[in-house]
């Protein structure tokens, strides 16, 4: 993605924060948005500054009017001009607690989106809260976010992590896979943590022989994975979990794969489509993995997943969008759909945060990836189908395909409302409604 890479060597580098807005609405109010991603560091190549990306094609396209499908068709937020900002995700909680306070009290942030860490997700959403303003957490996957808290002005527009790993253990059982022994490499924090209990767990669930072998817990940005990668070859397990991503995930699978650590073995990836396309076929085939939803190659034809596509390709000829692209766009839309909704409340007048919270509370809304629905939490929380394939490299195309796709609806892998996802996985799934 060279315009990715251009933006990393920017001014971003130098600045925190700073305004993109279209001049076509300017003569109408506006609505301060601020992204949270990361710019810099391990994750911002195959994700962060996708995001960013997205946020801004998506933001040009509402503010210009009439270049989405309805319902998304009116300008801006109800004519009122979007004005984005960018917030570098780097740098640990205590900076981007800081900063947070800042977009709201120094730059008049009307709303955030974002977090990809989950620890700076725990981190962000009391301080929102405590200021009374809407963040919306738009990838971060611990499901502590509403399963430990309650929250007004705080919500997630994508599922959790739960959804993941439960779609994970139950293609393993569906396409009768062998995982009576399986061992793990995820990274050391809420989300390496969570990834890996939901997985064992359901896997567990779904087969009274499963057991673990071998849990390595290897530092966030790690970067070297010998060590681990001789312990998985020594071990030989069935089904190797990881919830690695970013530039961690590129370089596992750079180191591992010449070790011949996905032969003879299945290796199952919480969320790789982010990697495929700057590891290119250097990414083994036959490997296991998700998206964190319906996205990227997983995703179905519609009307705004063929308006995505397209934008992205004119924007990245011979490319794809993944999964940042999608659940930033669907947090977007999102919004949009809950401010215009308070906005008819409110006598087309620009709502409050009050009024923008309450709409957006239980909506339901079509994005790329299917229907999302703000079933859990309170309202609060999403939930999405999700979908796991196999990858596979066509030479001809030069592109990853995936293949032996398997989909799951939302409340197949997600736990009902009211309770918590590790108790559901406990008991056996109550309440799943699964094809």
């Amino acid at each position: 993605m060279p315009e990715a890479r251009m933006l990393l060597k920017s001014a971003f580098a130098a600045l925190s924060l700073f305004t993109f807005a279209s001049p076509v609405l300017a003569e109408n109010q506006s609505f301060k948005l601020g992204i949270v991603t990361f710019m810099s560091g391990p994750g911002a190549e195959s994700f962060g500054v996708p995001a960013w990306e997205a946020a801004q094609m998506l933001s040009a396209a509402l503010n210009e009017g009439g270049q989405l499908p309805a319902p998304y068709d009116k300008a801006g937020f109800g004519g009122m001009t979007i004005e984005l900002s960018v917030i570098d995700e780097n740098g640990g909680t205590t900076k981007q607690v800081q900063e947070l306070r800042n977009g709201y009290e120094r730059d008049g942030l009307d709303a955030v989106i974002g977090y990809i860490s989950s620890s700076n997700c725990l981190a962000a959403a009391p301080v929102a809260e405590e200021l009374k303003k809407l963040l919306i957490l738009y990838d971060c996957g611990t499901p502590r976010i509403f399963e430990d808290g309650s929250y007004r002005y705080v919500f997630r527009t994508t599922a959790h992590a739960t959804m993941d790993n439960v779609a994970l253990a139950r293609y393993l059982a569906k396409r009768k896979i062998k995982f009576d022994d399986i061992a793990s490499i995820n990274p050391d924090y809420a989300y390496g943590r969570d990834n890996w209990k939901d997985f064992q767990q359901s896997a567990a669930a779904l087969n009274p022989n499963a057991k673990s072998k071998l849990e390595l817990w290897p530092k966030l940005g790690a970067g070297q994975y010998g060590t681990e990668i001789s312990a998985l070859l020594q071990a030989n397990p069935q089904v190797i979990h990881t919830s690695l991503w970013g530039g961690d995930l590129q370089a596992f699978v750079l180191q591992a794969a010449p070790r011949n650590l996905f032969k003879n073995r299945h290796v199952v990836i919480t969320a790789a489509d982010h990697v495929f396309q700057p590891l290119g076929n250097r990414m083994p085939n036959n490997v296991i993995f998700g998206a964190r939803g319906s996205n990227g190659l997983f995703a179905e034809t519609s009307p705004t997943n063929d308006w995505l596509v397209a934008a992205y390709e004119k924007k990245h000829p011979g490319g794809f969008p993944a999964q940042s692209y999608y659940r930033m766009t669907q947090s977007i839309l999102g919004l949009k759909l809950a401010v215009e909704k308070a906005m008819a409340l409110n006598g087309g007048k620009k709502p409050t945060a009050e009024q923008i919270a309450d709409a957006l509370t239980g909506l339901e809304w079509d994005a790329p990836s299917g229907r999302i629905k703000m079933a859990l939490g309170n309202g609060h929380q999403a939930i999405q189908s999700n979908a796991i394939g196999v990858t596979k490299w066509d030479p001809a195309s030069k592109r990853m395909q995936v293949v032996d796709v398997e989909r799951f609806d939302a409340e197949c892998v997600n736990p009902p409302a009211n309770i918590k996802a590790e108790e559901w996985i406990a008991q056996g799934f109550p309440g799943a409604k699964c094809n």
